[in-house]
């Protein structure tokens, strides 16, 4: 039990174990892997500029490159165990840099006339993120109980 609230590393690890590894990983992999399928499966935006392109796609790789170890570290998580604690700063801080990226790139697209989420999409997005993150880096700092 976390030191934080009863079952917070419960907690946390389910949301490192969907947002991070599911959807940042999972996600990411199907971009990388074929960038046109993950378009048609909406994990990526269609009507994306070009000029957009190469951004998008590295931080697809990084996602692939790092998220991997999400769901290694949610279940360290999920178990309790002391390396799962010290783990989960990696996670949180990068799902709470995705969530301030995510929002900021959209006000930059839309200022340049590039807008392509919608309001609700990008509160949702960009709180699961930021929650998971805060949750994951509060869990890892007051460690185990």
């Amino acid at each position: 039990m976390s030191a934080l609230f009863p079952y917070a590393n419960i907690l946390a690890g389910l949301l490192v174990l969907v947002v991070g590894f599911g959807f940042h990983f999972g996600g990411q992999l199907v971009s990388v892997l074929d960038w046109q399928r993950a378009c048609r499966w909406g994990l990526q935006e269609a009507a994306m500029p070009a000029d957009y392109y190469p951004y998008e796609h590295g931080t697809a790789m990084g996602d692939v490159l790092l998220g991997w170890s999400y769901g290694l570290i949610a279940i360290g998580l999920f178990a309790g165990a002391d390396w799962g604690y010290a783990l989960a700063c990696v996670p949180g801080t990068v799902l709470l840099y995705h969530s301030l990226c995510a929002w900021f790139w959209e006000v930059d697209r839309r200022r340049a006339g590039h807008g392509l989420w919608t309001n609700d999409f990008r509160a949702t997005w960009c709180g699961s993120n930021a929650a998971a993150g805060v949750l994951a880096l509060a869990v890892g700092w007051a460690g185990p109980a």
